[in-house]
């Protein structure tokens, strides 16, 4: 126990201070090996890295073409086409707004958070840089529209983090709609109203936007020489449509999307190649940075005292809710993974919480509602997803974290005890 509660600590403290993931997570992973008694070579080169090359095996083809796809909006000027059109809509002063439903939108309509987190960058920065707004905004944006309400809450959702308790308590992902609905307000409306108010402060003191140093400067930046906002938001809707209502795989869809944009900007094909390549300079260290943390924990997952960590928070209150709320929380946590913590704590304490919900007459929905509400607020610095989007930014955790645990853990925290309450009440 007290290896596991070291390795997280030493990893959450150096990722926040900026130290890299990619040597910090296996450092950590081999602290906590041998505190346990554990061989530490053979931890790493056994669980540290099956868990690392699991996670770049299965996703690397995502977010090389998700990298390049992003890459060419921006440099082809699409990103910013679109942009202005956002702008010209909603207005400057909205400009988070106009960021967090694009991703929201995106995200329920079942774009993966990753394909999510390189398609809007690009016209998430534009944004931000038409509205002067500061770049330690984004990230908390993002972390709002794609990693909390639209991955947990919502109705319907195609989600992962949505679709994993189906499995166990024989539901559908539009299970407990009214708790869906009203934890999603408390997310959405909760945590818009912190980042306008950050905006504000932000603003105040002069901290507005600023070039990132890893932007890669191009010629094209004259409004006029910018394409039309309608043929520039094809690519976008030809990745969405061909994911989520053709149904073609990620990887075929952003392959084409990628296509469309250079057959839509052919005439600017001087800047295909230095844009792939930055593209996929980029993916690698974006995947390396998470799959790091996949690693760390894929080790913790093997450590004996994680079985008696799932006991103890089985029998941690009478109220099965809190019991199942909490153990799915701390999960994912510990394992920097929604998914992988929930599935997890589902995968060993499913069968036990269905008994439940037959032995207390709470429906099987709340337990699928409460469990997914609960993988989506436990968004701490040893997060994939978090460490990919610092990645893809170019920002530090320091920078943005304060914002990212309001919005995506603390609010999200404050809907989770709604949900439970809501449910131990019949208010389903």
């Amino acid at each position: 126990m007290i290896s596991i509660i070291i390795g997280l600590v030493m990893l959450m403290a150096l990722a926040y201070l900026g130290w890299s993931i990619i040597w910090v997570a296996p450092v950590a992973a081999g602290v906590v090996a041998l505190i346990s008694g554990l061989d530490v070579f053979d931890t790493y080169t056994g669980p540290y890295m099956e868990g690392l090359v699991g996670f770049v095996k299965n996703w690397f083809p995502i977010f090389l073409l998700g990298a390049v796809f992003g890459k060419l909006m921006e440099t082809t000027g699409a990103a910013k086409s679109v942009a202005k059109k956002v702008t010209q809509l909603i207005g400057k002063k909205r400009a988070v707004l106009g960021v967090l439903i694009a991703a929201a939108i995106l995200t329920y309509g079942g774009v993966s958070l990753f394909v999510v987190v390189f398609a809007i960058y690009p016209i998430a920065l534009e944004l931000f840089r038409e509205a002067n707004i500061s770049r330690k905004l984004l990230v908390p944006t993002f972390a709002l529209g794609a990693f909390t309400f639209t991955m947990t809450s919502v109705p319907g959702t195609p989600q992962i983090q949505n679709l994993i308790p189906m499995e166990s308590f024989g539901t559908t992902p539009m299970a407990s709609p009214i708790i869906g609905i009203v934890t999603t307000l408390i997310m959405a409306v909760g945590g818009y109203l912190w980042l306008a108010y950050r905006q504000k402060k932000l603003s105040a003191i002069g901290d507005v936007f600023t070039e990132p140093t890893n932007q890669v400067v191009t010629e094209k930046t004259e409004d006029e020489r910018i394409p039309n906002w309608m043929v520039s938001l094809l690519p976008l809707l030809i990745v969405v449509v061909l994911l989520n209502v053709v149904k073609v795989e990620a990887l075929w869809s952003l392959l084409i999307g990628v296509l469309s944009i250079m057959i839509l900007n052919a005439k600017d094909y001087k800047q295909f190649i230095p844009s792939v390549n930055d593209g996929a300079k980029g993916s690698v260290m974006a995947i390396l940075n998470t799959s790091a943390a996949v690693g760390f924990g894929a080790v913790i997952a093997i450590v004996p005292a994680f079985e008696d960590i799932t006991s103890w928070l089985l029998n941690i209150s009478d109220n099965p809710l809190i019991a199942e709320g909490l153990a799915v929380q701390v999960m994912a946590i510990i394992t920097g993974s929604a998914s992988g913590g929930m599935g997890i704590a589902l995968g060993t304490l499913g069968d036990t919480f269905v008994e439940l919900s037959q032995t207390t007459g709470i429906s099987p929905e709340v337990f699928h509602r409460i469990a997914s509400v609960a993988s989506g607020a436990s968004i701490f610095p040893n997060n994939g997803a978090l460490l990919t989007l610092v990645a893809v930014t170019g920002l530090s955790l320091k920078s943005t974290y304060k914002d990212v645990f309001v919005v995506a853990f603390i609010i999200p925290t404050i809907a989770l005890i709604v949900g439970i309450i809501m449910g131990a009440i019949g208010l389903v």
